[in-house]
């Protein structure tokens, strides 16, 4: 544990204990605060999930920007996945299988006949090892670490899975996920799942935010939200948001909402998105070194009940996930998340707030 070991029930804002056996030494679930002068981010090690980001606006009001539950009970069967850090591998596969080096694996199918983030209980639903805590520090930062077993939801192999959240400079929150196979390869594909509201948490509709997206292609979707294995232009669609655009000009051509696989421009650490809410002055870039991006408005979030007794409606929240390209196990033309023994598998993220 990290210098900052004592202070580490200062940061234990909450918690509960899990398990069912007195026999069985139960594990803790804690909520941590990173805080830096009046920038705070609080995680849960239940999904090694954010709970909560607040920052300042234009006129230096403090308001909550990620939606999310009261308390922690609700996210162990939520079924939005608010915040929370998804995998072995995020999104859908399709059929709930793949074959890899000659054997073929069969998923849990928890989207109809699909596999979505990891399964039923995927890396969302478990509770994460505190490796190391530093509140005091000048970049705070909590590190979470999680094994993933051999046909767990499925999947193939022993895996070491690790994710970092630090505030990284004024107004800047990254996250780093690393996942190393042990004894085969596997597929990873690790996703930050927060719904951000710049206006607010409880503040209702995003469709008058500005959005940009840095991605000159998608990867189209059949009926089953399953990409079909092309990938085509966004030029002339309702998906072109290569210049500054609100949300609400374009929605109304798209069936849903957006729910959409983005392929970013360029390679490496690059700007991905911008996201302005004119209300709030606040806004967020949002930087990652993967090669899509999940652009999803919310259509399916209707009546949920959050923090303080918000009820988040549908279009209540964006989320912006970077990626690798959905489905791609089963498609050979996208770029491989395979990932052998001996490699590191590495997400960065890396989220940058203006006001």
């Amino acid at each position: 544990m990290a210098r900052s070991q004592a202070l580490l029930f200062l940061s234990l804002i909450a918690f509960v204990f899990l398990g069912s056996s007195s026999a069985v030494p139960r594990k803790t679930v804690g909520i941590y605060e990173l805080k830096k002068g009046n920038f705070s981010v609080k995680i849960t090690n239940w999904g090694a999930t954010i709970l909560s980001v607040i920052l300042p606006d234009s006129e230096g009001n403090l308001a909550d920007v990620v939606l999310g539950y009261e308390g922690i009970r609700p996210y162990i069967n939520g079924t939005t996945y608010f915040g929370a850090l998804v995998g072995r591998v995020g999104n859908r596969i399709s059929g709930a299988r793949f074959v890899l080096n000659g054997t073929a694996y069969r998923l849990y199918p928890n989207d109809g006949t699909s596999s979505i983030h990891g399964g039923h209980r995927g890396f969302s639903f478990v509770i994460w090892t505190v490796k190391e805590l530093v509140v005091d520090g000048e970049f705070p930062y909590i590190k979470l670490y999680y094994y993933s077993f051999n046909k767990e939801q499925g999947f193939p192999g022993d895996l070491d899975v690790y994710v970092t959240y630090k505030i990284s400079g004024a107004y800047e929150l990254s996250v780093t996920m690393e996942a190393t196979p042990r004894t085969k390869a596997t597929p990873v594909n690790l996703l930050q799942h927060s719904y951000w509201n710049l206006g607010g948490h409880n503040s209702g509709s995003i469709l008058s935010n500005t959005v940009q997206i840095f991605a000159s292609y998608i990867t189209p979707l059949n009926d089953q939200l399953i990409p079909t294995g092309a990938i085509s232009s966004v030029s002339g669609t309702p998906y072109d948001f290569r210049n500054p655009n609100t949300i609400e000009s374009r929605i109304n051509y798209v069936k849903g909402g957006y729910n959409m696989n983005y392929v970013v421009d360029g390679q490496g650490m690059r700007k991905v998105a911008v996201v302005e809410d004119r209300r709030s002055g606040r806004a967020m870039e949002l930087w990652a070194n993967q090669p899509a991006v999940q652009f999803y408005t919310a259509y399916y979030l209707n009546g949920v009940e959050g923090k303080g007794g918000a009820i988040y409606g549908r279009y209540g929240g964006l989320c912006l996930e970077t990626q690798g390209f959905p489905d791609a196990v089963n498609h050979p033309q996208f770029p491989s998340q395979i990932v052998n023994p001996g490699e590191v598998y590495k997400h960065d993220m890396l989220f940058k707030f203006s006001f």
